[in-house]
């Protein structure tokens, strides 16, 4: 996968300290730094306020990182997962911000700035505070740009508004954005036949001006093979298409859904070891495509491997405080109960 993405011509690659229990930045040394010479590629991972608690753990965590990469610099480094309170009251006072800078003065980072999960409210406080920050990163596709907890294009306005580069996260949001019900399906592909349902989504938000780079979090080499393909022969959106995927928007926003992108930030901590992700997957596709064989069947199969099951919950609240969609998951972990656990 990397190499067939480097022989596009594309070379940006995201990871993060915490990522996959910490093995994401070891598979980028493996995957990329050792087979790549440095100047070809440019690499980005993260700082997490959760790991720290002095400020002596910035550059503990940061010269594992280096290790951990192979590198003696990154191309870009974020802080990760600003939102309101939290992890933005650590960062600040951590003295992030200025420690950030200091690295790219010596050289260690080459572009600094951070991930966002928070209130527009709180993106224009943080960029107020800290105009020093060169790009910021946030959640956006079609299917957020009005949600009410997300703000997509609140977010997006703000940013595009001040001329601050985005990088684009869950542009198909965690897989849900590539898999619609049939009908929806059949609009997309009665306008462009060839194009898959998740080309559309990434094409919306390459589509707008000051996205710098969209990130995607792809598992096959079908699917980075189709997202290559959509971008070696990109086609912003036309107003045609536009109307499209707002019709699309429109009919999918009015099945219930749970907005959950699988970040697993909650699965770690769960004292019942419940795969809180997967337990909504299986809900959403419920929901999705009135089919209950199916999601019940993988719902089994989660359980199977040993995972508690959604009535296992035992509402301590770990999960709701790491969360980066606020999602009530206590609630959700009920009600997905009534319908998994019968």
């Amino acid at each position: 996968m990397v190499d067939a993405y480097m022989k596009a011509g594309m070379n940006y690659f995201d990871t993060a300290y915490v990522y996959h229990g910490g093995n994401s930045e070891k598979a980028i040394r493996e995957a990329l730094v050792q087979r790549y010479p440095r100047d070809q590629f440019m690499l980005a991972t993260k700082l997490p306020a959760w790991c720290m608690k002095e400020p002596e753990d910035r550059d503990r965590i940061f010269n594992e990182q280096l290790e951990r990469c192979g590198v003696e610099y990154f191309d870009f480094y974020l802080l990760h997962s600003i939102e309101d309170g939290g992890n933005g009251e650590t960062y600040e006072r951590l003295d992030c911000f200025n420690w950030g800078l200091k690295k790219k003065a010596e050289g260690k980072i080459r572009h600094f700035g951070f991930s966002f999960h928070g209130s527009p409210v709180y993106l224009t406080k943080v960029l107020d505070a800290h105009p020093e920050v060169e790009f910021v990163q946030i959640q956006l596709n079609y299917a957020d740009w009005t949600n009410p907890v997300v703000r997509s294009g609140e977010l997006y306005e703000i940013l595009h508004s001040r001329n601050i580069p985005m990088i684009i996260m869950e542009p198909v949001k965690g897989g849900t954005l590539a898999a619609l019900k049939p009908e929806l399906e059949e609009m997309y592909r009665a306008a462009r036949p060839s194009a898959s349902v998740a080309s559309w989504a990434l094409r919306f938000v390459g589509s707008l001006p000051g996205v710098m780079t969209i990130l995607s979090g792809m598992s096959t080499e079908e699917q980075i093979n189709d997202n290559i393909g959509t971008f070696i022969r990109f086609e912003p959106l036309s107003e045609e298409e536009k109307e499209l995927v707002n019709k699309v928007r429109t009919i999918m926003l009015n099945v219930p859904q749970i907005g959950c992108t699988s970040c697993r930030y909650c699965t770690p901590g769960c004292p019942m070891n419940i795969s809180i992700p997967d337990v909504f997957r299986a809900v959403n596709t419920m929901n999705l495509y009135g089919d209950v064989f199916r999601p019940k069947a993988f719902y089994g199969g989660v359980v199977g491997q040993g995972h508690g099951r959604a009535s296992d919950c035992i509402a301590c609240g770990q999960c709701e405080g790491v969360c980066p969609q606020h999602l009530p998951i206590i609630k959700l972990l009920k009600d997905a109960s009534g319908k998994l656990d019968t």
